[in-house]
């Protein structure tokens, strides 16, 4: 047998470095962290100021304004995705690796949303709390937050793949992702709503996953797609 052939690692070797790497990386970068978080915590925050303090007011809204903040942030934190990558040349080796694009790409989403989507989603509680949202609707909030936030993630890595080469790309950003976004807007809201009104919250949020399991299929490979073409 060759003897580099059993020095290659494994798929699920190089998938797991890949997500250890972009973890180190984001946690060196604490930018990366902490910006996305804290224009969430501000966003929910302003609200109550801008409409109105009246807690009935606010449990009515609650739903939209966390869902909008989780959506802007995400937008935020878009651009790092494969940016320091292709500055720093990392990511004409990714596409040169002999291991599959696909569970690559996968597991730079995975470390993205643990590094922007997961701190939103620990917080969003206590921000809904803040909102006066209904306390039966928590867990429902939680539970579209943590299907919603990795498909935003998803999602948005096509848009960043197919514009990384470009140097001012906010604005495209936005028109790309924006428009597959809103499922996942409206299902989310949809739910929390449902949920604080004493109604059944399951058929959206299987709505949800569905989305999800669809993203989880078809934005790896796309983005593996648009990051070729980008990029030679």
């Amino acid at each position: 047998m060759d003897s580099t052939a059993l020095n290659k690692p494994s798929t699920w070797s190089a998938f797991a470095l890949t997500l250890k790497r972009d973890l180190l990386i984001a946690f060196k970068r604490k930018n990366d962290i902490v910006n996305p978080f804290m224009f969430f915590v501000i966003v929910v925050s302003l609200f109550p100021l801008a409409i109105s303090p009246e807690p009935t007011k606010l449990a009515e809204i609650a739903a939209g304004v966390i869902w909008i903040a989780v959506l802007l942030s995400a937008m935020l934190s878009m651009d790092s995705l494969f940016r320091a990558d292709f500055e720093d040349g990392s990511l004409e080796m990714l596409l040169l690796s002999p291991h599959p694009l696909f569970f690559l790409v996968l597991a730079k989403n995975i470390a993205h949303w643990i590094v922007s989507g997961l701190p939103v989603v620990i917080a969003s509680p206590l921000l809904a709390y803040m909102l006066k949202l209904p306390g039966d609707s928590y867990l429902t909030l939680l539970l579209s937050l943590l299907i919603g936030t990795p498909t935003l993630s998803l999602i948005g890595s096509i848009a960043v793949a197919l514009t990384v080469g470009l140097g001012s790309r906010g604005l495209i950003l936005a028109v790309i992702t924006l428009p597959f976004s809103v499922p996942v807007l409206i299902f989310g809201t949809l739910a929390v709503q449902s949920s604080a009104a004493g109604l059944p919250a399951g058929g959206y949020l299987a709505l949800m996953l569905a989305i999800l399991a669809g993203s989880l299929s078809l934005a790896p490979l796309t983005s593996a797609a648009a990051l070729r073409i980008s990029v030679s």
